[in-house]
C-alpha cells in the first residue's frame, strides 16, 4: 500500500497491469499514463480503453501467460527512444481523454439529460 505511487511509478520502464475481469478503466494505468509511462495489460474491457496495442503499450490475451511474455520481450527490445515516445503518446492519450475536466463535464452533462422533463 502507498498513498502516493509516484514515485513507485517513476522508477518504473514501464507499468503491466494482466487483469483478466471487467473492471472498468484501471486508476493504475491511467495514473502510469499520466506520467509517460508505457503500459502492457490485457485487451479487456477498460484496459483497452486506455491502450492502444503498439502506441502506448501493448494489449495481450486474457489468462494467456505466453502472449504477455511475448509483450515484454517485445517492450524490453525497444529502443529508449521508442520507449520514451510510447510514454508520451500514452500521456498525451490520457490528457486528451481522461482529463479530470473533461470527465466532470461528461458526468455533468449526463445528470443534465436526466433531470430534464
Amino acid at each position: 500500500f502507498s498513498k502516493d505511487v509516484r514515485p513507485i511509478i517513476c522508477q518504473a520502464d514501464c507499468v503491466v497491469l494482466p487483469s483478466y475481469y471487467k473492471e472498468g478503466v484501471p486508476r493504475s494505468l491511467l495514473e502510469a499514463m499520466s506520467m509517460a509511462k508505457p503500459i502492457i495489460t490485457t485487451a479487456s474491457p477498460g484496459c483497452m480503453d486506455v491502450c492502444e496495442d503498439g502506441v502506448n503499450g501493448f494489449l495481450v490475451e486474457q489468462r494467456s501467460v505466453s502472449s504477455l511474455k511475448v509483450s515484454m520481450e517485445r517492450f524490453l527490445n525497444l529502443s529508449e527512444e521508442d520507449r520514451q515516445r510510447m510514454g508520451v503518446l500514452g500521456r498525451e492519450l490520457a490528457v486528451r481523454r481522461f482529463d479530470e475536466k473533461i470527465i466532470i463535464e461528461k458526468y455533468l452533462s449526463l445528470i443534465g439529460s436526466i433531470l430534464q422533463p
